[in-house]
């Protein structure tokens, strides 16, 4: 038996998709020009898959505070806070966080994957049961491994399936920890958040919701779909990631459960990770500022949603379920999928390719994201070349022909 034999499906699905001759999983982007453009194969190419919503990457006073604090306290912290303790920075912008939600505690970890994987796989113990959205992230996937609770999987969105499963364990002892995502990071849906909190409460569950792609896009003041529906007190835990808005990298988790800070001597994902660089944390605590500060990022975000999203569904492309910063675009199948998102990128434009089995229900999608930076004219522009590439691949309509008047048939 070979090593990799147990892998042999996605061998056979990377292979297909090598055959275009790009390797969309390893894109080398040879020089990053802005939030929006980068030199990819020697090109000037258009961003429209970074899930830089914000456009906080090159925002100029991210980058100073990055630069000064690289000067006053070095590139890294080489250790575990447990092990070699934590800088200001850390519990700055722990408290920080925390008050942006109105919460008494936060925890920072070193990407939003281990806010995830420690937290979750933390909470739920050998007595309890761990119940997700079956079309949940990775991270909480990988969580659910890590764990000795039961794993009960209940239909997406489908807070009737959710109250079905609850119902179903009755009276058997355990706390029973929920776990849900603001926005999707796939077909860009978000959660009916407020009726699974009210399923929730019948049954005496914790919620925990990740708002890794709803943070900043999400809410009067940007604090994600729990602010957007009214239940950020409901909502026991928050995760969340500094990968998307804020523009670096790292993790969260708030929370006003009272033993909150026993979490920081039990997660492993935070005890045994090296902390995140002062930089990171600078640059973090500034894009938090900026968010706060400047709401009119999230309309801006919000109008390019709307001009990808409703272009590319006059021109009759089918996509996910509602507007969102997340535009999934469906294919008919796996080496449509790659073969059109090769045409995009020989057309100087970069999105993401998603194929089975890393998608829900076996779809075949191009991803796309928007910044809050991209202008209209770069949105109609990539509305301008899907169609044309989509009428190619005969996933539209062929363009009728004009006649002229008087003209015979």
């Amino acid at each position: 038996m070979g090593l990799f034999d147990r892998h042999a499906g996605l061998l056979e699905a990377y292979r297909d998709v090598r055959t275009t001759g790009y390797d969309p999983f390893q894109i080398r982007m040879e020089r990053v020009l802005s939030p929006t453009e980068a030199i990819i194969n020697g090109r000037k190419t258009l961003l429209v898959g970074t899930n830089n919503y914000f456009g906080l990457t090159f925002d100029p006073s991210c980058m100073e505070a990055a630069i000064e604090a690289i000067r006053a306290e070095g590139t890294g912290t080489t250790g575990s806070r447990i092990a070699n303790g934590s800088y200001s920075e850390h519990v700055a912008l722990e408290k920080e966080i925390a008050a942006f939600y109105g919460k008494k505690h936060c925890m920072v970890f070193t990407t939003g994957y281990q806010a995830n994987l420690g937290v979750i796989s933390t909470l739920a113990g050998p007595d309890d049961f761990l119940l997700i959205d079956a079309d949940s992230h990775a991270s909480i996937y990988d969580a659910c491994k890590m764990t000795q609770a039961e794993v009960v999987r209940f239909k997406h969105n489908d807070p009737k399936s959710l109250d079905a499963r609850l119902r179903r364990l009755g009276d058997k002892p355990g706390n029973r920890v929920v776990v849900l995502e603001g926005i999707y990071s796939m077909l860009g849906d978000s959660a009916p958040l407020r009726e699974f909190v009210d399923v929730c409460k019948k049954h005496g569950a914790y919620v925990l919701i990740d708002e890794a792609h709803s943070l900043g896009a999400l809410g009067e003041h940007g604090r994600g779909l729990c602010e957007a529906t009214g239940v950020i007190d409901d909502c026991h835990f928050i995760v969340g990631t500094f990968s998307k808005t804020l523009g670096a990298i790292g993790g969260y988790c708030v929370s006003d459960d009272p033993d909150f800070d026993i979490l920081r001597v039990t997660v492993r994902a935070y005890m045994f990770t090296a902390s995140l660089p002062p930089s990171i944390v600078a640059s973090v605590r500034q894009a938090l500022r900026v968010v706060q500060a400047r709401p009119e990022l999230r309309k801006q975000l919000w109008d390019n949603v709307a001009t990808l999203y409703d272009g590319l569904k006059a021109q009759g492309f089918t996509l996910g379920p509602e507007h969102g910063p997340v535009v999934g675009v469906h294919l008919p199948d796996r080496m449509t999928a790659i073969g059109f998102w090769r045409a995009m990128l020989d057309a100087g434009i970069y999105v993401n390719v998603a194929v089975p089995p890393a998608t829900p229900n076996g779809v075949s999608l191009l991803r796309c994201s928007l910044c809050a930076v991209h202008t209209r004219e770069q949105l109609e522009h990539v509305v301008e070349v899907m169609t044309g590439i989509g009428r190619q691949f005969g996933v539209l309509p062929a363009q009728p022909e004009l006649r002229v008047a008087g003209a015979r048939s």
